[in-house]
């Protein structure tokens, strides 16, 4: 069992190195091509079909997305797609309501790194969070996290700010990135509500240069990238992505 060191409130408001957002946000914009590498093109919905899954990997491919995001099932199809490519498949574990065994959670991880899934974005477990059992948090994390990293593959840990109050936000943001986690992430998409700048900002002001920050849910718009981009984020998931890099050039 790995140890936990305690989180204290000073610990939240420490300084862990900086992220400089302006400067990287201006970098992402400049081109579609430099923004369409900090997207993941994603397609989570349960009445996905392989034709949609297709489509996306093809987009996936043509427009240079970071990772073709999809379902445990359409991993297989897409790692076939995609390879040779360069393009990583992403899939989400525990989802969407971060309520699965941590030894389910493992196998998860295991099966679809084999499988060649390159990033997992796995959801906190949310009433553990808010129950305060840290302890459990943590050791969920970090088992999926030491999965991952022993296949070659980044861990991003679905914190769904929508149902978390702002000192759940930090404390799971805190306990995310001690167990390992190589991104946090605001939403799934599925509990009402989505990213906002706020809590993006509060994120990276929690992990400053330690790990990375995606935001997702809801994110429609080259105007709504660019006001997550400047609220700290360096990954986007988004649906809409091919709609997104249009606005700024693509065809």
């Amino acid at each position: 069992m790995p140890v936990i060191t305690p989180i204290r409130d000073e610990d939240l408001e420490f300084d862990h190195g900086t992220f400089d957002s302006a400067a990287f946000s201006k970098q992402a914009l400049a081109s579609w091509q430099s923004l369409a590498q900090v997207i993941d093109h994603t397609i989570l919905k349960p009445d996905a079909t392989r034709d949609q899954i297709e489509s996306l990997c093809d987009e996936a491919i043509r427009y240079r997305f970071a990772c073709a995001m999809v379902n445990p099932v359409w991993v297989p199809t897409a790692v076939e797609i995609l390879s040779g490519t360069s393009i990583p498949v992403g899939v989400v574990i525990g989802f969407p309501f971060g309520a699965s065994l941590t030894s389910t959670l493992r196998q998860e991880a295991a099966a679809l790194a084999r499988l060649g899934a390159k990033e997992l974005d796995m959801v906190i477990p949310i009433g553990q969070l808010k129950s305060g059992n840290h302890h459990a948090v943590h050791h969920t994390i970090h088992a999926a996290a030491t999965v991952a990293h022993h296949n070659g593959a980044i861990l991003k840990v679905i914190l769904e700010t929508a149902l978390l109050t702002v000192e759940e936000k930090l404390r799971g943001a805190e306990l995310a990135i001690q167990a390992g986690a190589d991104f946090i992430k605001t939403s799934t998409g599925f509990a009402g509500g989505g990213a906002t700048a706020a809590d993006v900002a509060l994120m990276r002001g929690v992990a400053g240069g330690r790990c990375g920050v995606k935001a997702s849910g809801g994110i429609r718009t080259l105007a709504d990238v660019k006001t997550m981009l400047e609220a700290g984020a360096n990954r986007i998931g988004a649906s809409a992505s091919v709609t997104i890099v249009r606005e700024l050039g693509a065809e």
